[in-house]
């Protein structure tokens, strides 16, 4: 069913669908209130033809006509609306206009949240382009954090060896080994360059300071060279770093005596020497008096006083702590190996001879004792004495202190000169025999030493009818 009626000035198409009895109002366009520019002509055009109003319009084709009629309209009217609200929002003062989603791909702006906001090469990015048409770039400096930057064409460039300074530490883990290795060498100058490639800086005292510190546990002829080596570091250290170190030293005394009970006298000597050899300044001692309070220390000094006023003809400082090893003239060394035996002789007593043997540290000169023990029994054979050299000779085999080496080259030294010494001593082979029996019974020497052993030949006499001719 459709009815046209007019309603003031509205014209108001009334459809009413058979089947589901609902109405749809469409309001025709006037001049009226209430309608916007525009919406004159919505309607104006909708309206049925003289064709049209006369056709019979079956029910479904009405429907279907006006519903095209009021999507048309609606279109229209969206139209017009959006026109009239793009001219009010230009006519403001801050326009804003909106950004599809898909223009934002082509923002050429940063999206990182970077920079002042600028769009990227001035507006002129792009790929394969430069810059904008006719811009001329300057020179700009080089950034080093630019991942094309390249070193060694940025003009003069200075090479600088840097070292890191040490510290106690480090300087612990790096003197300590070539102290050590300086005792097997005694090369001062090899010293003196390994310590020329560190960074000591603060660290200078250290060096003698631990120099030291490892002698007092070592043997006398360690502490020569390190006074030696004391001596040589005045070439590196001044006679301040020196100080401080010995002062450091007698600081540190009541720790030392735990592991070395004669530390303070050797201290003493360690300064006495310091200052003969000018590696101290000459008023160091003055320094501390009256102002020590440490028992050890005032040892370590009033030692050192006494040494330094000893005139020189008597006691020379250079040979303060002795002449140790090899160093010794063999003279020297034949000498202390007759005081040892005859002292032992005299006493019995083994380990104290072990002890003035190692002190020698002649290890490789050991065969000599062993030469001397059976010289000096073969020379002045004494019952007594032969048991007690043999026990001696066990002892010190037992012990490692005479190796099979050294043993075996002193008996050999003694059957080389057996000759000689039986013109002195007629009972000599008889006594040699007898001796290396009784060291082979006790474990001292070996088989083979004892069948090398020689054996004086037995000459026969003809009888007196004979002429006295020695029989062949």
């Amino acid at each position: 069913m459709v009815a046209l009626s007019c309603v003031g000035s509205r014209w108001i198409w009334t459809f009413t669908f058979l089947f589901g009895f609902q109405e749809i109002f469409l309001f025709a366009a006037s001049s009226s209130a209430g309608m916007g520019p525009g919406e004159d002509g919505v309607l104006e055009g909708e309206e049925l033809s003289d064709e049209e109003v006369g056709r019979d319009w079956t029910p479904q084709e009405k429907a279907l006509h006006e519903a095209k009629v009021k999507a048309k309209a609606k279109r229209r009217i969206h139209r017009t609306s959006s026109r009239d609200s793009t001219r009010e929002s230009e006519s403001t003062d801050s326009p804003v206009e909106p950004i599809s989603p898909r223009e934002k791909g082509h923002d050429r702006k940063s999206r990182m949240g970077k920079g002042r906001g600028l769009p990227k090469k001035g507006g002129a990015g792009g790929k394969g382009v430069w810059g904008a048409p006719g811009q001329v770039y300057t020179y700009q400096e080089p950034d080093a954090r630019d991942p094309n930057y390249d070193e060694a064409a940025q003009g003069d460039t200075v090479y600088q060896k840097v070292i890191p300074e040490l510290d106690e530490t480090g300087l612990q883990k790096t003197v300590q080994p070539m102290v050590k290795e300086y005792f097997e060498h005694a090369d001062t100058e090899e010293v003196l360059a390994l310590l020329r490639e560190l960074n000591l800086g603060s660290q200078k005292p250290g060096v003698p300071r631990l120099a030291v510190s490892l002698s007092l546990e070592g043997k006398a002829s360690h502490r020569e060279l390190t006074s030696r080596l004391l001596c040589d570091l005045c070439k590196v250290l001044s006679e301040e770093d020196m100080a401080c170190a010995f002062d450091r030293l007698l600081t540190d005394l009541p720790d030392l005596i735990l592991d070395t009970p004669e530390a303070p006298q050797m201290l003493g000597q360690f300064i006495a020497r310091a200052v003969a050899d000018h590696a101290l300044p000459l008023d160091f001692l003055n320094r501390y008096k009256g102002r020590v309070d440490c028992e050890h220390a005032r040892a370590a000094l009033d030692r050192a006083a006494v040494l330094l006023r000893i005139k020189r003809e008597i006691i020379r400082l250079d040979n303060v702590w002795g002449v140790g090893g090899g160093q010794r003239p063999v003279k020297h060394l034949t000498k202390e190996m007759n005081l040892i035996l005859q002292e032992f002789l005299v006493s019995g007593q083994v380990s104290e001879a072990e002890r003035c043997l190692r002190e020698l540290e002649v290890p490789h000169f050991h065969h000599e004792l062993v030469y001397e023990a059976v010289v000096l029994l073969l020379e002045g054979s004494v019952e007594g004495h032969v048991l007690m050299v043999v026990k001696l000779l066990k002892a010190l085999w037992e012990s490692g202190l005479i190796t099979l080496d050294q043993m075996n080259r002193g008996f050999q030294r003694v059957y080389s000169e057996l000759p000689d010494l039986s013109l002195d001593v007629p009972m000599a082979h008889s006594v040699m025999e007898k001796l290396v029996d009784l060291c082979y019974k006790e474990g001292a020497i070996t088989q083979q030493l004892r069948d090398q052993c020689p054996s004086r030949g037995r000459k026969r006499f003809v009888s007196e009818g004979d002429g006295g001719l020695i029989k062949e």
